[in-house]
């Protein structure tokens, strides 16, 4: 019980409905005109190699595919550019993680019916993003309530350690 303590009090997520807390990315990008516009769909970007644990953020040569021509003399895709021909990360600041001692499935949670949605909120309407769900340990055991999944600390936290 010690360990299901401790998660609750340090998984604490801020989350808030308030575009303002969304955080200046190092490239402007708008999920909205990639959705809407572009007509992408999550996973197109956002891979989820095997077993489907994590679902990854793309590289700069993945968004490069589209912006050899599109928009491509601006100076956002000229600094996307950069990190494509240096391959290094963009340095986005993470809007929504998990913490290390969760054991959290993607693909589980996608065959069982979740959206992208449901833990990321709205994020095809967006321009920027922000926290706007609750990811906490509260939040999480509210949704298993809500879904009928279950809420034992061994289902989602590793207790041998």
């Amino acid at each position: 019980m010690k360990i299901c303590l401790l998660a609750l009090f340090s998984a604490v997520a801020v989350f808030a409905d308030d575009p303002s807390t969304a955080p200046i990315q190092p490239i402007p990008f708008s999920h909205k005109q990639h959705t809407v516009a572009a007509h992408l769909k999550c996973n197109e970007c956002h891979k989820m190699p095997d077993p489907g644990e994590i679902q990854t953020i793309p590289k700069a040569k993945t968004c490069m595919a589209c912006h050899q021509t599109i928009k491509a003399d601006g100076p956002d895709i000229k600094n996307l550019r950069g990190y494509a021909d240096s391959n290094w990360p963009i340095p986005w600041i993470r809007v929504y993680e998990i913490p290390g001692f969760v054991n959290f499935s993607h693909k589980i949670h996608l065959d069982r019916g979740a959206s992208c949605q449901t833990c990321h909120g709205p994020v095809a309407k967006r321009d920027r993003l922000w926290r706007e769900t609750d990811i906490s340990m509260g939040g999480c055991v509210a949704c298993h309530q809500a879904n009928k999944a279950s809420v034992d600390c061994g289902f989602c936290h590793d207790l041998q350690h």
